[in-house]
């Protein structure tokens, strides 16, 4: 038989093409084991720090004064609160992203807890001046 026909060459190509398939699958399946235990060594590492910081605060700033806060997240409306008098409605809270874009953070919005976070308030509303 010839390769027109469908005979022992195609044949051969079915085996071939199977191989590669079983190979790029065990493949597959090894890049997202080692993709999991990453996964499981990170969160096993941030569990740890977690463990060995409880009890000290994080340190963050709003505005240029530095804060010390226990809990681990904090919303938006929790963050207005830290200075005194309060963060008001006529002001916007950001987050400072370096080298991105800064992040506004709405009241019900969570934010996660790290040293080093900081944050700016800016007017609400921007009343363009007259020409």
């Amino acid at each position: 038989m010839t390769d027109d026909d469908g005979g022992p060459d195609r044949d051969q190509e079915i085996e071939a093409f199977k191989a590669r398939q079983a190979r790029d699958l065990e493949e597959f399946e090894a890049r997202q084991r080692r993709a999991r235990e990453e996964f499981e060594r990170e969160e096993r590492e941030a569990l740890e720090e977690f463990e060995r910081r409880e009890g000290r605060p994080f340190v963050i700033k709003i505005d240029r004064t530095e804060y010390h806060v226990r809990e681990r997240v904090l919303t938006g409306m929790q963050l207005r609160q830290l200075p005194e008098p309060p963060i008001g409605p006529d002001r916007d809270l950001f987050e400072v992203v370096p080298g991105g874009s800064d992040v506004k953070i709405a009241d019900d919005q969570e934010v996660r807890m790290r040293d080093g976070l900081r944050f700016f308030t800016a007017p609400a509303q921007i009343n363009p001046g007259t020409i």
